[in-house]
């Protein structure tokens, strides 16, 4: 199963996908670079921006992905 097969799979099953869960959960280090070939391969992908605070406090940015039409 190539990288973007095994995104699609994860957001099919899970609704949705960040850059920590497609590292931890599929080894996947470069999310943003399969999102774009996931596109150009003709997928709607939605994605939109998220800030949260991180375990010590800080603020983070990171975005989440899913197939547009799907609950995220």
């Amino acid at each position: 199963m190539t990288q973007c097969e095994r995104i699609i799979d994860y957001m099919e099953r899970f609704g949705s996908i960040t850059t920590f869960e497609a590292f931890s959960e599929l080894g996947i280090t470069r999310l943003a670079s399969r999102i774009h070939d996931l596109t150009r391969d003709g997928y709607q992908i939605e994605r939109e921006m998220i800030t949260r605070k991180n375990r010590l406090g800080d603020y983070v940015s990171y975005k989440k992905y899913w197939i547009a039409g799907d609950e995220s």
